[in-house]
């Protein structure tokens, strides 16, 4: 276990900005907006911000304040930040990111769980914060051979847990892939679990259920995964079948990677049709940044070609109690009665705005939950 500072040349950043102001822009259909991928005229505007205002040397001196590390675990290095909280016996909390997006989803989360006492809460709900970036993304290695991905990535934080950093045991959150990380962890280490935290229900489950077993809301769920994978899934499935051909054009654009990026912050969140309602660009710009400057793009497909990532059993119900919070503008938000059938619910939140993104668009609201959540567990 090291310290670690992000420290990206000064070289690879006047390369972005030279690609940026060569950009060879395609044409548009007339008001178009954002119904076919994103909005042309919102691209020119923030790359152009991108290119003339954004600051990254700004926001990674504001980043290397946090006390980040690196470690090998089972040959492969992971990056992670380590937030240690307030008072005596903060709870260790392991919070999983998804796609696309980073680490960088926790970092308004951070102080808020940290140091609940100077963000209006109570001292005892304290967490120390162990925030990794998943393998293949940001500063952790790439995997370097096809894998099981959600086992093997739960297999690898369970040991940065207990092993690189001693907890006995520990709490667990996540969103979209972090959830799938999560609900493997209350599979495989249910023992060395206080609770786990879902911001959505895993989607393979969808299809370990027969369409005559499920109930009215259920079938309504069933649904409208259908129709959302017709008409907002096709990047999930060029992501898990020709990756690599994908990656050619993305790892070489960062227009064109902000391009693909962008348009599931503003399909995904609470935007209400413009990205600015819920993030500024200076945040948008810090994480499509990030995947440029790693070139990460490639790899973070990783958890959708990877056939071998259902879990097996899944018709076994985890042991382990569970919260869920809903927010109302994610992807597809299932009911409680589909949740129950594969986990121990105890919270069941249905959360009043936010979207995929809530540790970003709707921070209080997430830290609230989570201390709600994890108090009744956390041991004496």
């Amino acid at each position: 276990m090291q310290a670690f500072q992000i420290n990206v040349s000064p070289e690879i950043i006047e390369d972005l900005y030279a690609r940026l102001g060569n950009t060879r822009w395609p044409d548009s259909l007339h008001q178009a907006d954002w119904q076919l991928g994103t909005d042309i005229t919102y691209l020119k505007e923030i790359t152009d911000y991108w290119q003339n205002t954004f600051d990254w040397q700004k926001q990674q001196e504001k980043l290397n304040e946090l006390p980040h590390f690196t470690t090998e675990i089972d040959r492969i290095n992971i990056h992670f930040i380590h937030q240690k909280g307030t008072g005596s016996r903060p709870l260790p909390l392991l919070l999983c990111h998804g796609w696309p997006d980073s680490f960088l989803r926790f970092q308004k989360l951070i102080p808020l769980l940290t140091d609940p006492a100077a963000n209006g809460g109570d001292p005892n709900d304290a967490f120390d914060v162990i925030i990794p970036s998943l393998p293949g993304f940001g500063f952790s290695d790439r995997p370097a051979e096809k894998k099981s991905f959600i086992a093997w990535t739960a297999g690898l934080l369970h040991k940065l847990v207990t092993e690189t950093l001693g907890y006995a045991s520990y709490a667990a959150h996540g969103g979209d892939v972090g959830s799938g990380v999560v609900e493997r962890l209350g599979m495989d280490v249910h023992g060395s679990l206080v609770g786990i935290h879902l911001l959505d229900i895993p989607y393979w489950h969808l299809f370990a259920i027969q369409p005559d077993d499920l109930d009215t809301q259920e079938k309504q769920y069933l649904q409208a995964g259908q129709t959302w994978q017709f008409t907002e899934g096709g990047y999930a499935i060029e992501q898990s079948t020709k990756p690599q051909s994908l990656a050619y054009g993305l790892n070489d654009s960062p227009v064109g990677l902000a391009g693909w990026i962008l348009e599931k912050f503003h399909r995904w969140s609470d935007c209400k049709g413009h990205l600015e309602n819920s993030f500024t660009k200076d945040e948008l710009l810090t994480n499509i940044t990030l995947y440029w400057v790693t070139q990460t793009i490639r790899s973070s497909f990783t958890p959708y070609f990877d056939e071998d990532q259902t879990p097996p059993q899944t018709n076994t119900k985890i042991s382990v109690p569970t919260g869920v919070a809903i927010f109302p503008k994610d992807i597809i938000p299932a009911p409680r009665s589909f949740a129950e059938r594969f986990y121990n619910v105890v919270r069941w939140s249905e959360m009043p705005r936010g979207g995929h993104f809530s540790a970003w668009e709707e921070p209080e609201l997430l830290a609230a939950e989570l201390r709600e959540f994890f108090r009744p567990l956390r041991t004496e």
